[in-house]
């Protein structure tokens, strides 16, 4: 149930406002080349006890079983609630328990199946939660965030709108489905007609074949995709001539690598903004001017309204930094647990990013740092509590702190300070954090053995002054 309604509800709700009674499988309706599939999966599902408010979860790689249990769970009314597929297994336990789902597919010869089920049994309420993705929060604890039908419609006719999609158009994706990029524009990007290319795992010699093959028109993703494509043996500009638009979020997305890569892949590439709670809330249009799409993350898209504040919560004036605040339609409506929905709002439903930025007189905004101490590498969220938490448990390790060490290629890699009592090299933290299944990616790549801690006045650990012991890689 969503724990947040918004004080603009019935503005957004009313007739020819951005919100409709649609559901997201209706909206999808005879999309993809699988329809019966679907049907299938939705009878099986519906067989299992599903039925609207269910919660549905899987593990499953890209692909179109995972696209087919969206639409499935839609059409029933129930929470489409995926997990990522590279998670460790305590990472799945936890999410699973967390989560209770009536129905758990762990592998692609689990789908579910049974009498066909074409249309949705009873009306699907547009407002009713339709996902439930995990994020990483600041304070290591992951949480749950929560979107609605209604909204996640509308960002995607948005979406459609300002990228200029149309059936004529081929999206490549290797973005995780459990990812809110991976939604947002595997899945529903769909309504525009657009064929969806689904990849289970990132490789840039395979990626140049297929987009040559499908003849890919649209890509999203972090630097790290884009430059590894660009590097691939094989390379040609003959292969990769169908691009025409490329959507980079995240770190590690500069004016450099904009120059270099749109010039590479002779097409427009513009960064965006947006998280699990708030999807692409900024980005630039191909009429804007190519310098602010490779300077500045855009400007608010739809009824996206932005605000960047001080400590005390008084607006900040243009150019000066403070935390970005975000209202709009596409807002997710809480997060599972309450308390942590109460702490992410403040007065007239604006939503507190974390995100440190800055807006320009024009409305241009720029992310200049992160409030909440997360670690985003080739586009995943890492919290870096989790990770010290790991480490210090450690019997060899007495105190740990965790940094983003500057990439060029992922955007940061994980870099751990510790303070030990014996030798600890960066094997044994491997072995250690393999044997509590950790996600991988969530390793750190580097250990740096310190005497001491730098402090803050306050006895915290100076993390400034840790990032400024390290050279980008």
């Amino acid at each position: 149930m969503p724990t947040f309604a918004s004080p603009l509800r019935d503005v957004w709700a009313a007739a020819g406002g951005p919100w409709t009674a649609e559901s997201l499988d209706d909206a999808l309706s005879g999309t993809t080349p699988f329809e019966g599939e679907i049907d299938e999966i939705t009878g099986g599902l519906a067989a299992l006890g599903v039925e609207a408010g269910s919660t549905v979860s899987w593990q499953l790689a890209n692909g179109w079983p995972a696209i087919s249990l969206f639409r499935a769970c839609w059409r029933l009314g129930a929470v489409a609630a995926p997990i990522h597929h590279l998670a460790g297994a305590a990472d799945v336990d936890a999410m699973v328990s967390r989560l209770a789902p009536a129905v758990f597919v762990r592998h692609e010869t689990d789908l579910p199946s049974g009498p066909p089920i074409r249309t949705a049994p009873t009306p699907v309420d547009a407002a009713s939660v339709a996902v439930a993705l995990g994020t990483s929060g600041s304070t290591g604890t992951p949480k749950v965030a929560l979107h609605t039908h209604q909204a996640l419609l509308h960002r995607a006719r948005v979406m459609t709108e300002v990228h200029g999609l149309t059936a004529d158009d081929a999206i490549l994706l290797p973005a995780p489905l459990a990812h809110i990029s991976g939604l947002l524009n595997g899945v529903l990007l769909a309504v525009s007609g657009l064929r969806v290319v689904p990849m289970a795992k990132w490789d840039p010699v395979r990626a140049l074949e297929i987009i040559e093959r499908d003849q890919v028109t649209f890509m999203i993703g972090p630097p790290a995709f884009f430059v590894s494509l660009v590097n691939a043996p094989g390379f040609s500009p003959e292969a990769v001539r169908s691009l025409r638009l490329i959507s980079c979020g995240g770190s590690g997305v500069t004016p450099a690598f904009i120059e270099s890569t749109s010039a590479a892949l002779d097409c427009r590439i513009k960064r965006t903004y947006g998280s699990t709670e708030a999807p692409t809330v900024t980005t630039s249009t191909a009429t804007d001017p190519i310098e602010r799409a490779a300077t500045t993350d855009g400007r608010p898209v739809g009824l996206v309204e932005l605000r960047t504040v001080d400590a005390s919560g008084a607006d900040t004036s243009a150019g000066q930094p403070g935390e970005l605040l975000v209202r709009g339609p596409e807002l997710f409506v809480g997060y599972d647990a309450p308390a942590a929905t109460d702490a992410a709002f403040v007065d007239a439903g604006w939503f507190r990013t974390g995100d440190l930025a800055t807006l320009d007189e024009d409305g241009w905004l720029t992310i200049v740092g992160r409030i909440k101490d997360v670690i985003i590498r080739g586009g995943e969220n890492i919290a870096t509590m989790e990770i010290e938490s790991v480490l210090e448990a450690h019997p060899d390790v007495r105190e740990a702190v965790v940094v983003g060490q500057p990439d060029l290629r992922l955007g940061e890699r994980v870099c751990a300070f510790v303070v030990v009592e014996r030798p600890f090299t960066l094997d044994d933290c491997r072995a250690w954090f393999d044997q509590h299944q950790v996600t991988r990616f969530k390793w750190p790549e580097r250990i740096e053995p310190v005497d001491e801690l730098p402090l803050l006045g306050s006895g915290k650990p100076d993390k400034a002054a840790l990032r400024a012991r390290l050279a980008p890689t």
